[in-house]
């Protein structure tokens, strides 16, 4: 695991604290696990922050986890305590601003009862959005979660043969993305054959793949905390044209996609520019979800691309362009990449060919 450097953490300290102060925030307690992360460098599954005004990000874990918040998050300060009585000590004045999307009611209500002259002021989607503009460090782990998951299907198109079942197939991916340097999966592979592929998220079955099948992989690689996210369509042997023109039009759709990204776009046009092409071609009704969204700490994260979208996209942000077309009976094509948002187009980072490959 790559250590983040201090001055990068506080660079990002610094660049919540000025989203604080535009929304009228002197004090907010962190209590998303990816967010403490990105504040603090602390991977543990126990933590919480606090980001004042001024002053280094407080990190508060318990003490199963002393020497590693120590090792990885040495630019703030280190509170060991599995209570919240470490709220009181600090001494909160006035208010304090609280996740309102991830903090329990429960959770509240406690806190309601130990800080008597506090106000708790709910907040929501305000580290979303500081998040979702990627550093340097961020842009280098996704390029190595991203590379690692473009070998893997690389080396898949050499041992994906018809017999294979969907789950099989979603296993060999997970151990070889594993051996070629992944922490971990990004998300439960989709791994979906024939007419399970008209199901967008097909959970993997026993079912084999046959010939004259399309197959749809959808899988990514987790590198320090940092999640690829790639589909691709596949022919397992000759297929008939209605799947091959399915096959072209998704691929058309998404490359216009990907050409209409850049900074300064609504999220809505984006999706606009994908779900037209694929409509004029008379399946508007069998694109069943957004066209894309973003990707970092985590695997679903802002910006989200979809006909109700109100976000824009900015220079360095990380989103996933991934129409797809789903036709009971017949099966389904979704192309996926992640991009890299630039300030007049888009990088992809998942450079697997486009083409539809024949097994």
């Amino acid at each position: 695991m790559t250590i983040v450097p201090v001055e990068l953490l506080g660079r990002r300290v610094a660049r919540l604290q000025e989203a604080m102060a535009q929304a009228g925030i002197e004090t907010l307690l962190v209590t998303e696990l990816p967010s403490v992360r990105w504040l603090t460098g602390f991977s543990g599954s126990a933590g919480r922050a606090l980001v004042r005004s001024t002053g280094p990000a407080v990190l508060v874990t318990d003490d199963r986890y002393t020497l590693r918040a120590k090792a990885e998050a040495p630019a703030a300060e280190l509170v060991i305590d599995r209570t919240w009585g470490w709220l009181g000590d600090i001494r909160v004045e006035g208010s304090l601003a609280v996740q309102a999307d991830v903090l329990p009611w429960a959770v509240v209500r406690e806190l309601t009862d130990l800080l008597e002259d506090v106000e708790l002021v709910p907040t929501s989607g305000l580290l979303a959005e500081v998040r979702a503009v990627k550093d340097d460090h961020e842009i280098a782990a996704l390029r190595r979660a991203c590379t690692i998951t473009v070998e893997a299907f690389e080396a898949a198109l050499g041992w994906i043969a018809p017999g294979l079942t969907e789950r099989e197939i979603a296993r060999r991916l997970l151990d070889d993305m594993t051996v070629r340097g992944a922490e971990a999966s990004a998300f439960a592979p989709i791994v979906a054959a024939g007419p399970n592929g008209a199901v967008p998220h097909h959970s993997p079955s026993d079912r084999p793949v046959g010939r004259g099948e399309l197959l749809t992989m959808d899988f990514g690689a987790r590198v320090d905390g940092y999640h690829a996210d790639m589909t691709r369509t596949v022919a397992v042997g000759a297929v008939g044209s209605d799947l091959t023109d399915l096959y072209d039009l998704v691929r058309r759709a998404q490359q216009a996609g990907v050409e209409a990204v850049r900074d300064g776009i609504e999220a809505k046009a984006l999706d606009a520019v994908c779900r037209g092409v694929i409509a004029e071609a008379g399946h508007g009704a069998d694109f069943r979800h957004g066209t894309g969204h973003g990707v970092g700490l985590m695997i679903h994260e802002e910006p989200f691309l979809g006909i109700q979208s109100t976000g824009t996209l900015r220079d360095r942000m990380a989103i996933t362009v991934e129409p797809g077309v789903y036709v009971p009976g017949l099966g389904g094509v979704r192309i996926e990449d992640v991009v890299l948002v630039g300030h007049t187009d888009g990088e992809r980072l998942t450079t697997a060919s486009h083409d539809l490959i024949v097994l």
